[in-house]
């Protein structure tokens, strides 16, 4: 695929994060961008609004008159969530297209560019945006395909004038093997997506394989304690090579200092919460140097990072309550947070929404998921999110619930979440989750700013 010589692209699961991403940088270079989604979300109707025209039927006579026959003009992406049996998606395999994943369209986009890719089960998205903005608000510039929308640009795509791009590397479906970073980032590799990799070990086998992808010359920056080889290990304890020391909080803002042997950089002030967040500073901030970016412009950026979207994001901050969304989906992604809360909040009474992702990952997480949320003051539970599967037999919200350790505690509708906050007006709460629980924001910051 010569991308030079694309002009049109169709998109299959356009409203995706890192779908959307390739239709807006496609869009950018002058390319007619169109696609289908199954459903209208507030990302697609920005799609919409930049110009992208979106379909939400499955339906092959709704696809542009361009895309009647092959050729080197017209790109198709899709996504593997996209069912098996998807009309349109089978109009271009039986028209002859050739169709590339995200993943490899990525691939081709980065060939040619010296490439920065974060990976990770958890923290990927916050790292990578944090390094993309440190890159921009600095000078140094670079483009970015980030898999959460940035606060700072409110876009999940950026667009620079040097040849260096910043990109999220999945670990989903093995999409991040497509990818030959000059810098490479792992942030964590606990288990997950067993229904893609079957156990644990093939999943470190295929970070592994990422790993080794660096080009030579190029360098690992891996969290310490992770079974990969790396060249610079992090973390926020002081084992690792990169390192927090002296983390504190001080009326609501994380502060510390990077160690890297006999180098340090002295009270840097964190723009966002969470004591994982100082983690994915110490990575980012290793890049930085890497790329000799000037000390005061790191912590310039690092005090004007607002994060992404979804990513310990305050969505109410008021003397009465305060409310906060995450997108957690894993037993350890949700520790980090929970305990990141309890540091900031310790004489707050935590209510936590919480909405499990995929049947499988509640199956296979299940104690983990019960002992993380026993930290919740309130639990409001609420139905599994299948996502891409069917149900599982026996693997129920009420199921995980009777795990859980607490006297306050309940599986709850998005209504009756609405009716509880509505009448109890709790002073900290949360929603949490991967699925479409981010479509309580908006009534629940309603609610909390009457």
């Amino acid at each position: 695929m010569n991308i030079d010589q694309v002009k049109q692209v169709y998109l299959i699961g356009i409203g995706g994060i890192g779908m959307s991403g390739l239709a807006r940088y496609f869009q950018h270079l002058g390319c007619k961008v169109s696609g289908y989604d199954r459903t209208e979300t507030d990302l697609t109707i920005a799609l919409v609004e930049e110009g992208i025209d979106i379909i939400y039927q499955d339906d092959a006579s709704l696809i542009p008159s361009g895309f009647a026959q092959p050729s080197e003009e017209s790109l198709v992406i899709f996504t593997p969530a996209i069912p098996k049996d998807s009309k349109i998606k089978h109009y271009f395999i039986d028209k002859g297209f050739e169709l590339f994943k995200r993943s490899q369209v990525l691939g081709f986009i980065s060939a040619s560019r010296f490439t920065i890719g974060v990976a990770g089960t958890h923290g990927k998205t916050t790292t990578s945006t944090m390094i993309a903005h440190i890159l921009k608000d600095s000078g140094y510039d670079c483009s970015a395909f980030l898999g959460g929308i940035s606060s700072n640009y409110n876009t999940n795509v950026l667009y620079g004038n040097n040849n260096v791009v910043v990109v999220e590397a999945d670990e989903y479906d093995r999409s991040f093997l497509t990818l030959h970073p000059n810098i490479a980032v792992v942030t964590s590799a606990d288990a997950d997506h067993l229904d893609i990799y079957g156990d644990e070990s093939h999943l470190i086998e295929s970070f592994q394989m990422y790993l080794d992808r660096v080009v030579e010359g190029g360098h690992r920056i891996v969290k310490k304690g992770l079974p990969f080889s790396g060249d610079i290990s992090y973390s926020k304890d002081e084992q690792a090579d990169a390192h927090a020391e002296n983390i504190k909080v001080v009326d609501g803002e994380f502060y510390f200092d990077y160690v890297k042997g006999d180098f340090r950089l002295e009270h840097i002030k964190m723009g966002i919460a969470g004591l994982h967040n100082i983690e994915n500073a110490v990575a980012a901030i290793t890049v930085a140097l890497l790329l000799k970016i000037e000390q005061d412009k790191i912590v310039a950026a690092l005090a004007n990072f607002r994060g992404a979207k979804r990513r310990f994001e305050y969505i109410v901050r008021n003397e009465k309550s305060i409310y906060i969304d995450d997108y957690a989906h894993h037993p350890e992604e949700l520790r980090a947070f929970l305990s990141s809360l309890h540091k900031l909040y310790p004489n707050k009474k935590l209510t936590v929404v919480f909405q499990p992702h995929l049947f499988s990952r509640t199956r296979d997480f299940v104690d983990g998921f019960a002992e993380v949320l026993g930290m919740a003051d309130e639990l409001l539970l609420m139905e599994i999110y299948p996502a891409r599967e069917l149900p599982i037999e026996g693997v129920t919200s009420s199921w995980l619930l009777d795990k859980v350790k607490s006297d306050n505690k309940r599986v709850v509708s998005p209504e009756e979440v609405l009716g509880f906050i509505k009448n109890e007006k709790p002073e900290l709460v949360v929603t949490v989750g991967a699925g479409d629980i981010d479509r309580l924001i908006k009534p629940l910051k309603a609610i909390l700013e009457q």
